[in-house]
């Protein structure tokens, strides 16, 4: 079992969360229900993966957590970029998400290569 709070790319997950959740209070009211809580549940669901992967006994289990987490990576950046496209958060700075984006992607990705290389 792995210390998922010691993990860098479980602690990159948890800032794109605390980025998210700013984001999602400048969002009109009325989505609510839409895209604000869409984008809320995908970036929760990126750390939470991993962390439940952490706590798993073998690496292709953990691998197959990250595997959920990196969908749910995807998932949240296309949102974001409908969100962007639909100008519903002029004012947010999308760049900077996507950028955390990016690099929690890689981050994921080596992770899931030195766990195949591992096997």
């Amino acid at each position: 079992m792995r210390k998922f709070k010691n993990l860098e790319v479980w602690n990159q997950g948890v800032e794109i969360v605390k980025e998210i959740y700013k984001l999602s209070e400048i969002l009109p009211k009325e989505e609510k229900f839409g895209l604000r809580s869409q984008i809320t549940r995908a970036s929760v669901s990126i750390p939470s993966n991993i962390a439940e992967g952490a706590s798993r006994n073998s690496e292709i289990e953990f691998k197959r957590f990250l595997e959920i987490a990196l969908g749910s990576l995807f998932e949240l950046e296309t949102q974001l970029i409908i969100i962007n496209e639909l100008r519903l958060a002029n004012e947010f700075n999308f760049e900077d998400i996507f950028h955390l984006i990016e690099k929690q992607a890689k981050m994921i990705n080596s992770l899931i290569s030195r766990l195949k290389n591992n096997n």
